[in-house]
């Protein structure tokens, strides 16, 4: 049975750029976007021949502004996915959209080339929050999109809203969520605002621009998982609720440690044991691509002890959580002093267990980022316990040996 495989291409062009944004993408770009199609062709060709004896079973536009490239283009690049891989009929394919740049006609050829799920990044329903942000539409057009979707016979609908944006209070948030529950959207993605080092943003809070604190945020994350709850939405990772059957297959490859190969400027891949990523640089992307040249920015093989790690830290992301045996299992630690820890956040009811799993609950996920950090320390503590005593059996010199002397026990 082949192994399974996503495909994440990066599509760096926007119409414009998001106050908030620090992810690689660029506007005024758009005369390179020929070009760009043309070395993502070819990459897709030479990366092919690594991925024998796998099945492509997601495949994600992300950016940037996938629907801003283009439909054509698009179907260029899943045309060649499709001829160069072995493309499951059932693979879930997804595109990230701004509602501005969708209609009815395009979305009809997407779906028709595979596209069964589209991503679209509302942000607010707020028209006064939109525009402060610089975002590139209103909410109407937001609307105008999702029945757009729903005409173009598109059946898994995602939005993407921001909480904790400037001058948002409680009451602002819960419109936002009732707005995006009467838009009846299959998943929904819900991210608090982190506002990042050198964006526009960034140099406003510094100003004095009033933001919501950590508690406001944390009030306005409690009340939204309650309250999409209610509404049918599951959640099932930090930001992301999905009606039953309509989790992202293609982002949970990322939390549950399964292998993916990203494309494009500033793209991470994680396959045949190694980690690696490209050049945060269109120009240097197109012509390593189809001149010659380095385009890898980072790349290192990851030991079984780190992929442990990276275990707990993403799997506990997710509502799924973590197990004892499929911990010992897979990377043969001790998973005794993790439970101990685990069952102190239990107490203070940040964790919970069922069927032997454990996972954070919502006031956990809250401070995730402390409690994966200790978790992790205790991680490398057991590690190093457990090392230890291999080593001193085996060195050569050791002084428990040299006591036994030659004929002496060990």
């Amino acid at each position: 049975m082949p192994g399974k495989l996503g495909i994440y291409i990066h599509i760096p062009f926007c119409r414009s750029k998001c106050d908030y944004c620090d992810f690689y993408s660029l506007a005024g770009r758009e005369g390179r976007m020929d070009d760009y199609l043309k070395a993502l062709l070819v990459h897709i060709r030479e990366t092919a021949a690594l991925a024998r004896g796998y099945q492509v079973d997601t495949v994600y536009f992300g950016g940037g502004t996938p629907s801003y490239f283009g439909e054509k283009r698009l179907r260029a690049i899943l045309s060649e996915i499709g001829r160069r891989f072995d493309l499951s009929r059932e693979a879930e394919i997804t595109v990230e959209c701004n509602p501005d740049s969708v209609d009815k006609k395009m979305l009809s050829r997407l779906r028709r080339a595979g596209v069964g799920r589209i991503s679209l990044g509302v942000q607010s329903c707020r028209d006064e929050d939109l525009a402060d942000l610089h975002r590139p539409h209103d909410f109407a057009q937001a609307r105008a999109a999702v029945q757009a979707a729903r005409e173009a016979k598109i059946r898994n609908v995602s939005l993407d809203f921001i909480y904790g944006l400037p001058h948002q209070d409680m009451e602002r948030w819960k419109a936002n969520v009732e707005a995006a529950i009467a838009l009846e959207p299959e998943h929904l993605s819900c991210y608090g605002l982190k506002v990042e080092e050198g964006t526009p943003l960034f140099r406003r809070v510094e100003r004095g621009e009033a933001m919501p604190d950590d508690d406001q945020q944390a009030d306005m994350y409690l009340w939204m998982v309650d309250r999409l709850a209610q509404a049918g939405y599951k959640q099932y990772e930090i930001s992301n609720f999905a009606r039953p059957g309509f989790q992202s297959r293609h982002n949970l490859k990322y939390w549950m440690g399964r292998p993916y190969i990203g494309l494009g400027p500033g793209a991470h891949s994680d396959f045949g044991g190694r980690r690696y990523s490209f050049v945060r640089d269109l120009d240097a992307y197109i012509d390593g691509i189809l001149h010659g040249g380095n385009i890898v920015d980072e790349s290192e093989l990851i030991p079984q002890r780190e992929r442990g790690g990276e275990y707990l830290m993403l799997r506990l992301r997710t509502t799924r959580g973590i197990e004892e045996w499929e911990y010992r299992r897979e990377y043969f630690m001790n998973f005794d002093p993790i439970e101990q820890k685990l069952e102190e956040y239990e107490h203070h009811g940040w964790a919970a267990r069922q069927d032997r799993r454990w996972y954070f609950t919502p006031t956990g996920f809250l401070v995730s980022n402390q409690l994966i950090g200790e978790l992790l320390e205790i991680q490398e503590k057991a590690a190093l316990d457990t090392l230890l005593p291999r080593l001193r059996r085996t060195a050569p010199g050791d002084l428990h040996h040299q006591e036994d002397g030659p004929g002496g026990k060990n």
